[in-house]
């Protein structure tokens, strides 16, 4: 491949850091600042070599027209009942947002209720979340523009017919719980105080102090009463609900992304002359031992999931007359093997409680009184990926997803004797047969004999030959597992380019519980990155492939992944897209919301943690290889409005990188970044840019690992 001619960037090799008396070089650091005129000149320099480079790539329009023609399928949410009507969100294939329909019955006529398409040209607005009030007559929902975190919270009616919107604008709100008092006098809301000139997702101040604030319905934002505050912990995030009878406000204050909360409620029914302050707090649990999730009550008995002395998580009742933890029963135990991943109360006395058996949901239903199983509803091997019912309802949906299954919505009405699921929608692709491919699992030891599941997908009767391009994708931390899930892109890599797709589930997410996320943190955090790499061993040993045509993609902390990896290992792997990734670990805390990642990663303040971090951040890692070893083809994906991992990784990191490798002769591969405008980390992308997206990685993969042939 012909070398690449990288842009000369400004090296401050006088910037230097200590910690704990080491001198860490930050040459780079200038590029921080995403105001400044040279970071805008990196940003448009590197674009004029990676857009071209892309464009030149042979399947990029090919993949694209692909994608265009397999995505343009219609694509439902789970329906959900509020007040007399049914709402459920509807995409017609190629809208760059779903819209959100309404309709009086399940068989009735659908219309339009809140359609974001319409709010921009460029269809970058997206709803971010959404709340009805308990009677159903009201929403409240939030929009997103740019993909960026901060989001405006707007009001309007609901039902049939004509709807009113209302003038009032909630803004500063990020990270936000919305929650009616039953009364529909107005909702609970978080919001953060302003802290620079813009809050649009381009800058990089940290989110600290997060207010819990009621808002009444016709009133200005700036007479919001102010409920909750913690001063004295600037970090601490404040998520609130109110219980389904309405009487108790919940509070659960989060510290970061560990899956542990601070617990405490108050009745509202004491406050005699309304919400007109802070408020009274009663403290069930005052430390972040463990989390508590509220599933329901009945009067002061409340039930909740969680992982107290259960990593795999079970339901536990609380009197909250009677609260003192010895008085705490559990309703539903552990399951030893399976993880409870949520628990929804339907039917007033029904629990639905969904598992996770192997990396594949399972889905029982249980009595609230006394937490016995009454049966278990059928599934294929794969995902639910959408629940709704409440417990004043008697009916369900839920929607299933797997590798090979693009969606399929199931309905069933709980109050019947024997009351069984019947399929609601099944969504159909085009152009797409699911016979002719196949998903397997398997399980490899890792560095140190743990065993990894790991889920191949691949057209069937393949020749075990070494022979075939392999895409593997991994995340691994922050509790969060990567289960099946479809996805067109990689149906067109397996059915036109002949490829494999393979998904490990390394440690750091919830696949098994909590001692799964804590076997790939902190100073676990290595686990995660031996895992991945020796999935790519496996796969070799057992002739899928060979390390020349291996891609390796992950986002986020995925991203991190892939940076620390390939610097680890380059010789492994031929191509790696690294998105949005977190790749300086030193300082990824004084940058937005990234201090909430210090309970998974550690920080750099801490010597300890330092030492930890210093061994693997993809920024401090890059070293020119052995002999005759050059680093994989690189690129990186970013866009200027993430401001939950912020792009100043990305940019530090590919600086850093052709800087050391791009002078090297052997490094023929390309070490590319491409920045996105109006786009953030991800959620509400709009479709086209979905597509855009996809197109050039996998474009950039088939390239640089060689494939020739697009099949028909």
């Amino acid at each position: 491949m012909e070398r690449i001619k990288y842009p000369k960037v400004r090296r401050d090799e006088t910037k230097v850091d200590e910690y704990h008396g080491y001198k860490i070089c930050d040459p780079y650091s200038w590029l921080e600042d995403p105001d400044a005129q040279e970071t805008k000149e990196f940003v448009q320099k590197q674009n004029e070599i990676s857009v071209p480079f892309l464009e030149e790539c042979k399947f990029k329009e090919k993949f694209k027209k692909r994608m265009t023609e397999l995505w343009n399928y219609p694509k439902y949410g789970c329906p959900f009942k509020h007040g007399n009507m049914y709402y459920y969100f509807h995409n017609s294939g190629l809208q760059n947002q779903s819209v959100l329909y309404c309709k009086a019955s399940l068989e009735g006529e659908p219309q339009v209720f809140l359609d974001p398409n319409t709010f921009s040209k460029e269809g970058n607005i997206a709803i971010s979340s959404y709340s009805f009030s308990e009677d159903g007559a009201l929403l409240a929902y939030s929009l997103s523009e740019s993909g960026s975190d901060w989001v405006t919270v707007h009001f309007r009616t609901t039902g049939a017919g004509e709807v009113k919107d209302f003038p009032d604008k909630l803004s500063q709100v990020k990270f936000t719980s919305l929650e009616w008092t039953h009364d529909n006098k107005g909702i609970f809301y978080n919001r953060y105080p302003k802290t620079s000139e813009k809050s649009d997702g381009t800058e990089t101040d940290l989110n600290l102090n997060q207010k819990l604030y009621y808002h009444v319905l016709g009133t200005k934002q700036d007479e919001d009463v102010l409920c909750c505050e913690f001063t004295e912990n600037p970090e601490w995030m404040i998520g609130s609900e109110v219980s389904d009878c309405g009487r108790y406000i919940i509070l659960s204050i989060r510290q970061g992304c560990d899956p542990v909360n601070k617990l405490y409620y108050v009745d509202l029914t004491s406050l005699k002359e309304g919400i007109k302050g802070h408020l009274p707090f009663v403290k069930i649990v005052d430390n972040f031992d463990a989390e508590y999730d509220y599933i329901t009550n009945d009067g002061s008995l409340f039930t909740f999931k969680t992982n107290l002395n259960s990593p795999n998580y079970r339901l536990i009742n609380i009197d909250f007359n009677n609260f003192d933890e010895e008085n705490w029963m559990t309703l539903v135990p552990e399951n030893s093997k399976d993880v409870l991943e949520w628990a929804s109360c339907v039917n007033n006395d029904v629990l639905v409680l969904c598992y996770l058996h192997d990396v594949k949901s399972v889905l029982y239903v249980h009595r609230l009184s006394d937490g016995s199983c009454i049966k278990q509803f059928p599934l294929d091997i794969g995902s639910i990926v959408g629940f709704s019912g409440q417990k004043k309802q008697t009916e369900i949906f839920y929607q299933f997803t797997s590798f090979l299954t693009p969606g399929i919505i199931y309905h069933c009405d709980l109050s019947l004797e024997n009351f069984t699921p019947k399929i609601f929608h099944e969504t159909v692709v085009e152009g797409f047969d699911a016979s002719l491919y196949e998903t397997v699992q398997v399980f490899y030891p890792s560095k140190d004999g743990t065993n990894i599941p790991m889920f191949i997908v691949h057209k069937k009767n393949i020749d075990m030959d070494a022979s075939h391009p392999l895409y593997m994708y991994g995340y691994g931390g922050f509790n969060i597992s990567v289960k099946p899930s479809f996805s067109v892109s990689r149906i067109i890599f397996i059915r036109h380019l002949s490829g494999i797709v393979a998904v490990p589930n390394i440690r750091g997410g919830s696949e098994y519980g909590e001692r799964w996320h804590k076997g790939g943190m902190l100073a676990n955090k290595q686990n995660c990155f031996d895992d991945f790499q020796y999935a790519a061993e496996y796969l070799i040993a057992h002739k899928y492939t060979t390390s020349e045509r291996i891609a390796i993609n992950g986002a986020s902390n995925g991203g991190l992944l892939v940076g620390a990896c390939v610097n680890q290992r380059p010789q492994l792997f031929n191509c790696a897209v690294a998105q949005v990734g977190v790749m300086d670990m030193l300082k990824f805390h004084k940058f937005t919301i990234g201090h909430a990642w210090v309970t998974d990663y550690g920080c750099s303040s801490a010597k300890e943690q330092f030492e930890m971090l210093i061994n693997y951040s993809p920024l401090h890692n890059i070293k020119i290889p052995e002999t005759g070893v050059q680093y994989p083809s690189v690129l990186l994906m970013t866009a200027d409005h993430d401001d939950r991992v912020v792009p100043l990784h990305s940019y530090k990191y590919i600086a850093q990188l052709q800087y050391i490798m791009g002078s090297q002769e052997i490094q023929s591969n390309p070490l590319l970044i491409l920045v996105d405008t109006k786009a953030g980390h991800g959620a509400g992308k709009p479709t086209l840019k979905r597509i855009d997206d996809c197109a050039n990685m996998f474009a950039f993969i088939a390239k640089t690992i060689n494939i020739t042939t697009w099949i028909e």
